[in-house]
């Protein structure tokens, strides 16, 4: 998978880069708002691919067309044709009611479409053309033409690298995640061939791509049977998202992705009318909203049993709680107040996961990860559901660097490649990259403690130093913590002894420079003579 924008070809970047400016120069200036026309018109352009693509098949069959997606009488909406047009027509054909053609509008028409076009057209409620002008129009049009549509990796990158101008323009960054600890988080959990996953505050569904990025590059021998292949792409992604225009993007950055038919949710996880999701998912990946508050009344009853609390980020644990299956595992940011918040709602989440399920790991990350967004320190929890306890150690990793500088500016401090292979062969860069990025000892860490078959008791025997980055808590400490999992509680602070001399040296050292500075005095008096 590709991590970082850089990895997109130069000369992608610039054709992307030319089509933001021209939305930016026409008036568009709200990042979503952008990335949203965007996401209509490659949408409109993938209908057209789609069915040049089903009459040449049809062609080469002699057969006649079926569940065509534009009737003859509709031609004028296709791609291939309004893109020929002259900018003042073309923009009338979206924004004027066609009498000729049911009084549709080439954006109504996209409107209209339902199952016919796919996934994303579900998500395609109220939309709105935003477009002012014929020549913005006539302008992005022509620019995403030229684009290869064809590669997968190519369009996944496009359109990732489309996202990652809402955290540059600083603004609408609480729907981006960090691409390379989306990555991070995932690679961790290793997502296994029966696992159906679950984001339940999917935004740009970044969690849900990076997870389908990685069966695809990993596991490419799955592919071969036909029951994995229908899992992966109807049953092994799911996200719920409360938001129509995040609903609409991530939908499109799954398709673009190559997850062809992704179950997308549009409600409130929290809210009441969702308790009819119990115990369905294997592997929860999340970074759910922090700071929000909501009424005791609006939130579904069964979280409230788990903790009673306003807030998003605690009833956000216990809805994953009762989301996953028994046995299922999840991997979830949340900001460093849950991991030592004193309230009883904090303890109680705290309690629950020590106690009644499996707490794994906490994973503090450094402060700047969020920015230009946000400062908020935040961490990982692991943890797996079992109704029955399990807790024995838990192990913890102080992060320190993530590979990009952290103030606002987030400049890469390692190569690309140095990045990438971060992921790809963690054991042969990790001392190359040391201080600089943690992310590979993190993962050879994680393989030990988490993912090792070796007896837990044989691993832990090297995690015991605690003035380490890297050490295992038992869990009667942490019970005798009041449940606290700030890493500040457990870590052992070393002081360096530092040697000062005796007054007496002192002293004499002091004498001595007075001395220098009498000697020095008399010789500048002698040369002025």
């Amino acid at each position: 998978m590709k991590l970082h924008e850089e990895m997109i070809t130069g000369e992608l970047k610039s054709k992307i880069d030319k089509i933001w400016n021209d939305f930016w120069t026409g008036g568009i200036s709200n990042p979503l708002t952008v990335i949203e026309q965007f996401t209509y018109l490659i949408f409109l352009r993938q209908l057209d691919a789609r069915q040049t693509k089903a009459e040449e098949s049809a062609n080469l069959l002699g057969i006649p067309l079926e569940n065509e997606i534009y009737a003859k009488k509709y031609e004028a909406f296709r791609w291939k044709h309004f893109k020929e047009l002259e900018p003042e027509k073309m923009f009338e054909l979206f924004t004027r009611p066609q009498k000729d053609l049911d009084n549709l509008t080439a954006f109504d028409f996209m409107k209209s479409i339902g199952k016919k076009g796919g996934v994303f057209a579900q998500y395609m409620k109220g939309a709105i053309f935003m477009i002012q002008s014929p020549k913005l129009l006539d302008k992005v049009v022509q620019q995403i033409d030229k684009i290869d549509l064809d590669n997968r990796d190519a369009k996944g990158d496009l359109y990732e690298y489309m996202l990652s101008k809402i955290a540059e323009a600083g603004t609408n960054g609480q729907f981006r995640t960090p691409r390379h600890i989306i990555r991070m988080m995932v690679e961790i959990m290793q997502p296994k061939k029966e696992d159906i996953i679950c984001d339940p505050s999917s935004g740009t569904a970044g969690f849900l791509v990076a997870a389908g990025e990685y069966v695809y590059d990993k596991h490419q021998d799955w592919f071969l049977e036909e029951d994995f292949r229908k899992h992966f792409h109807n049953s092994m992604f799911n996200g719920i998202e409360f938001d129509p225009t995040m609903l609409r993007i991530g939908a499109m950055n799954m398709q673009l992705h190559g997850l062809d038919n992704p179950s997308l949710i549009g409600k409130d996880a929290l809210s009441e009318s969702n308790g009819d999701i119990n115990e369905q998912f294997s592997l929860i990946l999340a970074n759910p909203p922090f700071k929000g508050s909501l009424d005791y009344d609006e939130v579904e009853s069964s979280l409230l049993k788990v903790t009673k609390t306003k807030k998003t980020e605690l009833l956000f644990l216990a809805l994953m709680l009762r989301m996953l299956k028994t046995g299922g595992r999840a991997a979830v940011i949340i900001p460093d107040g849950v991991l030592f918040g004193s309230s009883n709602a904090h303890k109680s989440i705290r309690k629950e996961l020590v106690e009644n399920q499996q707490l794994q790991a906490v994973i503090s990350m450094p402060s700047g990860v969020f920015k230009p967004y946000a400062g908020v320190s935040t961490a990982i929890l692991i943890f797996t559901k079992t109704n029955s306890g399990g807790t024995d150690k838990v192990w913890f990793y102080d992060m320190k660097a993530d590979g990009l500088s952290l103030d606002d500016k987030r400049n890469l401090l390692v190569d690309e490649a140095a990045f990438e292979q971060c992921f790809t062969e963690p054991e042969n860069i990790v001392n190359e990259v040391k201080g600089k990025c943690d992310i590979p000892q993190i993962l050879l860490d994680a393989d030990k403690i988490l993912n090792s078959s070796v007896t837990l008791s044989a691993v832990e025997k090297s995690y015991t130093d605690r003035t380490q980055q890297s050490f295992v808590v038992p869990k009667q400490d942490i019970i005798n913590n009041d449940w606290d999992l700030s890493i500040n509680r457990y870590k052992e602070i070393v002081y360096e002894e530092i040697e000062y001399e005796t007054p007496g040296e002192l002293l004499q050292q002091i004498k001595d420079l007075d001395t220098q500075r009498t000697q020095a005095m008399l010789n500048l008096e002698k040369m002025m003579g």
